[in-house]
């Protein structure tokens, strides 16, 4: 069993959605290049990312029903990097090898195929469902001389916010950070509502998250019930996972849905009623052992709870950033904000 200090936990921040439609490369592209530029990629990286995200948004509009690109930073200290996610309904990949082949580029696209995408990228990762759908993660560092980022580390942790159809901003956002050699902790929150107000509390829950020197979920919960006391408030799950005793302590209040995910079971952990930073009843904490190979997931109701592990076969096979992806392409609603973040291989 390995110990967290082997697990990699990278700060992330979802920049933009961009939906299927006639406008989707180009925009993607742009934004792609301005964003690298940005975060500090040199010039020839940043091409490279606009050149796969042109690729894969193509690929989206050519070839999938539903479909949208995610943009996103993440960061490792002081080095940052771009990551893209695609999410799509169908129609799925019979054979996912062959469709990531070189030469596999399907007409008016730039050619490169995307096993060049798998190329260019530092991390890549696909999970596809005949019938049911896809989505494809694929990130890149800087490649200068010292940068030292594309090691081949892969976040124990991730997430995927997704605002309510016609907003910008999103009322649920999670988190998380390694508390030592045996143990992290995780947070979902869902402001009350959607747009800035409901943002406006979410980050006023990740800020005390991040700031509280309590360790237990019942401490943080406390540290974040205050924070919110001026705000909205929402519905907040916290969990602390000790890699060591392979157990999760869980502290929900509200409607934040918690499972353990096997690879074709799960189980539903517990949260109380209640609104944190308004009307937090008292806490309980729930402790459960962690399935072996298996994951915590934690979302908000912009999820429906009608997804099932047996449903998804293979998809503890990949990285947790997929795997809240196909959650959400899984479970997802549009007349909400939404947000579910995974962690898996932390134990």
């Amino acid at each position: 069993m390995g110990e967290v200090s082997a697990v990699t936990v990278l700060e992330c921040e979802d920049v933009a959605w961009f939906r299927d439609g006639p406008s989707l490369a180009a925009a993607a592209r742009g934004a792609a290049s301005a964003l690298a530029r940005r975060i500090g990629l040199d010039a020839h990286r940043a091409a490279e990312v606009a050149l796969a995200v042109t690729e894969a948004a193509t690929n989206v509009q050519r070839h999938a029903d539903d479909g949208a690109l995610l943009l996103r930073v993440l960061r490792d200290g002081d080095r940052a990097a771009v990551e893209f996610l695609t999410v799509d309904s169908g129609p799925g990949m019979v054979d996912v090898a062959a469709a990531l082949a070189d030469g596999t580029s399907s007409a008016g696209t730039l050619g490169i195929g995307m096993g060049a995408v798998v190329r260019l990228a530092d991390a890549f990762d696909v999970h596809s469902v005949p019938g049911r759908g896809t989505v494809m993660a694929a990130r890149f560092w800087n490649r200068g001389a010292g940068e030292g980022a594309a090691d081949g580390r892969e976040s124990a942790v991730s997430g995927v916010t997704r605002p309510i159809s016609g907003e910008t901003s999103c009322g649920d956002a999670w988190t998380a950070r390694a508390l030592d050699t045996s143990a992290l902790l995780v947070m979902m929150c869902d402001g009350l509502g959607h747009g800035p107000l409901a943002a406006r509390a979410s980050a006023a829950a990740v800020q005390a998250f991040h700031a509280t020197p309590s360790r237990d979920p019942e401490g943080v919960m406390t540290a974040v019930h205050r924070a919110l006391s001026g705000t909205r408030g929402g519905a907040v799950a916290v969990a602390r996972i000790d890699v060591a005793a392979a157990r999760v302590a869980y502290c929900g209040v509200g409607n934040i849905s918690g499972f353990l995910i096997g690879h074709d079971t799960r189980k539903a952990l517990l949260s109380v009623p209640g609104i944190v930073g308004s009307q937090m009843r008292r806490l309980r904490v729930f402790e459960e052992p962690l399935p072996p190979g298996g994951a915590l997931a934690m979302h908000s109701d912009g999820l429906t709870e009608r997804w099932q592990p047996a449903a998804l076969p293979g998809l503890l096979n990949h990285t947790s950033a997929v795997v809240a992806g196909q959650l959400l392409r899984e479970a997802g609603v549009r007349r909400d904000d939404a947000g579910v973040v995974v962690v898996k291989n932390a134990w």
